[in-house]
């Protein structure tokens, strides 16, 4: 069943929580085809995650996540199924390279890293929430300081500095007090009603183009790096927030328009009104119960095939030992506080070509309970690809012609044959997926993209098979060629 718009909007509106796993499925659909068994199994462990949040009493601490692992060659949707449940999840998501990990002790990335990262990230995006609640208010505070530039407050006159010679007339000075508070009165009223209408000219953004002198605050503490094996991060400690209260801070006079200083002052305004301490709180919650960490190239960490191998194998079996306790559940140092991993979503993936998921360590392989294998892309699926997907490449490269003004009209043909080249190239040369679209339509607009902009008088440019045929059909025969160039 296919969802009108306002329907599509309705469901990304919701939380996940509120998704079915079809709903789920189906939001998939529009941007990976095929791959049936792997969205479903998201689905499901999307959902899972839901059900657990609303359990209720101590059985919901010993639920725990149904992480997976993904087996198929590359270009067949395994990280674009990861990013888009992260999406719609509105979770804290980040992907990482099992092969870029050393074991500890090594020089290298250790495995506690895509922790630290992913409450990074979680920090950045609660923290945005919380900036959009305080906008509105944060706005108003910055229009008022803008308001004290360009108008600054009257001052009050003192009414008891009356003259020495006026000093022992009580009857004098008493009317020189409130002639003196009637001017101050009437001056008042003045500015309040010069302030109203530049207020409402502010507001309609009447003064945008009008320059004004901004004192903007910068933090004196330059930025550190600690160079070698162990860096700061990694002792849980954050030399900004530790210095940062004690180094004073500079400000420098900058000439802005009122428009730049509206999103500067903004900015200012609504730091101040967010606390800190309820975004790192909310944060880290929302990593231990909603990240997600997608571990790529899990296949490459695989122990070494060869019999004869010796010495330190840093970068695969002891990253696997490094990462068993990571996913099994344990506490990670951030510099925001610990955060547990114990209910974040593992997904894992690899192509297992000259190895198979049984090469894992068995302790590793049993934190991977569902296991989905995805297939290889055929010449229908690559059709599907280059047509359905709201981010189809052939609209992406319609949209970007537009902007020459310039309509590209492929004709169903030419979409056939496209991926039909795919199909043979993948067979032929290496299988890498719906990634040889990409350079099959690279090479076959590559002239037309060039030339547009210089020689094409034309409001229409249409691709059909004969075109295809004419700019690929001599490097697909030429099977070395087709090697260097497709």
């Amino acid at each position: 069943m296919k969802l009108t718009k306002k329907e599509t909007e309705y469901v990304r509106s919701k939380v996940i929580g509120q998704l079915t796993p079809s709903e789920i499925v189906e939001e998939l659909d529009k941007y990976i085809i095929g791959q049936d068994n792997a969205k479903k199994s998201v689905a499901i462990a999307l959902r899972n995650r839901w059900r657990r949040q609303n359990v209720i009493g101590i059985m919901r601490e010993e639920i725990m996540p149904n992480n997976i692992i993904m087996i198929g060659p590359t270009g067949v949707g395994k990280t674009e199924i990861a990013r888009r449940i992260s999406r719609l999840a509105n979770a804290p998501f980040i992907k990482v390279e099992a092969s870029k990990f050393t074991e500890v002790g090594y020089v290298g990335r250790d495995v506690e890293s895509m922790i630290r990262e992913l409450t990074d990230l979680s920090v950045t995006i609660v923290k945005n929430d919380k900036q959009k609640e305080v906008q509105p208010k944060a706005e108003e505070s910055a229009n008022e300081r803008i308001l004290d530039i360009m108008l600054p407050p009257v001052k009050k006159r003192n009414g008891n500095q009356a003259s020495p010679a006026q000093a022992d007339s009580a009857q004098t000075d008493s009317a020189e007090d409130s002639a003196q508070a009637s001017k101050d009165n009437m001056e008042q009223d003045t500015y309040e009603v010069t302030r109203s209408k530049l207020r409402k000219q502010l507001k309609d953004g009447k003064l945008d183009d009008r320059n004004i002198e901004l004192d903007i605050t910068t933090d004196s503490m330059p930025m550190l790096q600690v160079l070698g094996p162990i860096g700061l991060e990694e002792m849980g400690l954050n030399l900004q927030d530790l210095f940062g209260n004690i180094m004073p801070k500079k400000s420098r006079k900058r000439k802005l328009t009122i428009a730049e200083a509206k999103t500067v002052l903004t900015h200012e305004e609504s730091q101040k009104l967010i606390d800190m301490d309820n975004v790192i709180k909310e944060a880290i919650d929302k990593v231990q119960n909603s990240g997600i960490v997608f571990i790529d190239e899990i296949d490459k960490i695989t122990g070494s095939n060869s019999k004869n191998s010796s010495g330190a194998d840093v970068s695969r079996e002891g990253v696997q030992r490094d990462l068993l306790p990571i996913v099994e559940g344990s506490s990670v140092i951030t510099k925001y506080g610990s955060v547990k991993t114990d209910h974040i979503l593992f997904i894992a993936s690899g192509a297992f070509h000259s190895s198979k998921p049984s090469d894992l360590i068995p302790e590793l392989q049993g934190r991977f309970p569902i296991r989905v294998e995805l297939n290889s892309l055929n010449e229908e699926d690559f059709y599907k690809i280059l047509t359905q997907p709201e981010n189809a490449l052939i609209k992406q490269y319609k949209a970007l012609m537009e902007t020459e003004k310039v309509e590209l009209i492929f004709k169903d043909n030419s979409i056939r044959e496209v991926a039909r080249i795919a199909a043979e190239v993948n067979e032929q040369v290496e299988n890498i997926g719906a990634r040889r679209l990409h350079t099959i339509l690279t090479t076959l607009l590559e002239d037309i993209l060039f030339e547009v902009p210089d020689k094409n008088k034309k409001t229409k440019l249409e691709i059909d098979k004969a075109l295809v045929n004419e700019k690929l059909n001599k490097i697909v025969k030429n099977r070395d060629l087709s090697r260097y160039i497709l």
